[in-house]
């Protein structure tokens, strides 16, 4: 369990806490590259607690950007994307994706030159990569590299991108994501529609309390769950947690992850990547992959209204807190153990309706002071306890190194029987396949 305090450290991720200038470290994923097109419209975002705005100008180039003009603060989502900026339609100021003001005409020209330098608006550096946005909302943007994530150097048609709202702290989706005891019981009797993803099912379903060994690592944390398989040989499950926020996943012809990048302590954006290295996906594949069994779940665009009335950009899975997530009360007595269709959909049920720590309701943060964890959270907890710390050397001045060093990313998870017992000797005998994936 974790004090009050600490609980707060963890979860709090806006503009001038401790886990929100730990996460401005890093570049930070912020939409997929499909979502923006040139000339098109903007996007309305909001990371770590910040409204932003996303366009792509004429020439392709990215800007991420404060959404409101620094005239008289029209929002800037109605402004027109046209040659090379985005224009406020209320007084046609204009800006590029730098910030930069380049046009003030309801100001005589001579006024209009003394004027742009001074009223530009916020912007952010951006990058493309993967198939992806990054934005680095830091002060060491200039030292900061992308992570060099397997799935971001596939030929795009090796990865399937998809994004979608979760309204919890990120904390929860992270934590369920990196639970493998979970998996006995919440999936159980799931057919998983995608091919490629579980192996070891038989395992996973007849033993629920797998022994969790791990480590800390320079980009955060490897463990194994072990799981019994027959007579002397066990399955073993890997997974990477990787700073500050990502996930990998073992399979077997399919690996996949997933991005938990906090909107606010209240709601967070969940990337999925799910990626081939032997081909690029067929579109048999690519229609399972989106018939929401897994992960993504069935979802659909929306402008979104945040509690406090600022409307985002995203995608909404259908099944959801209001209409109980779809569950089938005679599906969960005669197939599967939780009635509910797909996986996220099982996982954002209990993650998106835990108690709260302080208001009312779910969605808030999560009263972890009265939880009461056991071994198979193992993973969970060393990764609270190394988020906690980070934040805290950040605070004394201490900077993190993974932000700074991309190649620490080239990991993979793997998923093995072996008769091997112990975690260590996996490790070292698998080395080659975990670590220094190029």
């Amino acid at each position: 369990m974790l004090s009050n305090d600490d609980n707060a450290l963890l979860a709090q991720t806006g503009p001038g806490t401790a886990m929100g200038e730990l996460f401005r470290r890093f570049w930070l994923p912020a939409a997929l590259s499909s979502e923006v097109v040139s000339d098109g419209p903007p996007l309305r975002l909001r990371l770590l607690g910040e409204d932003l705005l996303a366009f792509r100008d004429s020439d392709g180039r990215i800007g991420i950007v404060e959404p409101y003009c620094s005239h008289k603060l029209a929002p800037l989502f109605f402004g027109r994307n046209e040659e090379c900026g985005l224009r406020c339609v209320y007084h046609g100021w204009k800006f590029d994706v730098d910030g930069r003001c380049v046009d003030i005409p309801n100001v005589d020209k001579s006024g209009a030159e003394k004027m742009k330098p001074q009223v530009g608006i916020t912007s952010y550096p951006t990058r493309e990569v993967g198939g992806m946005i990054w934005v680095n909302l830091g002060p060491k943007h200039a030292e900061a590299v992308v992570p060099e994530l397997e799935w971001t150097s596939l030929p795009a048609g090796h990865v399937h991108l998809s994004r979608w709202l979760q309204r919890s702290n990120y904390a929860q989706g992270l934590e369920g994501e990196i639970d493998s005891s979970h998996l006995t019981f919440l999936h159980r009797g799931l057919k998983v529609p995608v091919s490629g993803i579980t192996p070891g099912l038989v395992a996973i379903q007849e033993d629920g309390a797998p022994v969790l060994e791990g480590c800390e690592t320079d980009y955060g944390i490897f463990y194994g769950a072990r799981r019994t398989s027959g007579e002397d040989q066990f399955y073993w499950r890997t997974t990477h947690w990787l700073l500050p926020f990502y996930s990998l996943i073992s399979g077997t012809n399919m690996l996949h992850g997933r991005a938990w990048v906090p909107v606010d302590d209240h709601h967070v954006m969940t990337f999925n990547y799910l990626y081939r290295l032997d081909r690029p996906f067929t579109q048999d594949e690519i229609d399972s992959i989106e018939e929401g069994g897994f992960f993504p779940p069935l979802r659909d665009r929306v402008s979104y209204g945040m509690p406090d009335g600022t409307i985002i950009d995203t995608y909404l899975p259908r099944a959801n807190r209001e209409n109980d997530y779809e569950i089938s009360r005679d599906v969960q007595r005669a197939e599967t153990f939780t009635g509910i269709r797909g996986v996220n959909d099982q996982d954002r049920c209990l993650q998106e309706n835990m108690p709260s720590a302080f208001g009312h309701g779910p969605g808030r943060l999560v009263d972890r002071s009265r939880e009461h964890l056991v071994a198979s959270d193992r993973a969970g907890i060393m990764t609270r306890r190394m988020l906690l710390r980070l934040a805290r050397e950040l605070q004394n001045g201490i900077e993190p190194r993974a932000p700074y060093d991309a190649a620490l990313y080239r990991v993979r998870a793997v998923a093995v029987l072996s008769e091997i017992a112990d975690f260590e000797t996996l490790r070292e005998t698998h080395k080659g396949e975990t670590h220094a994936v190029v």
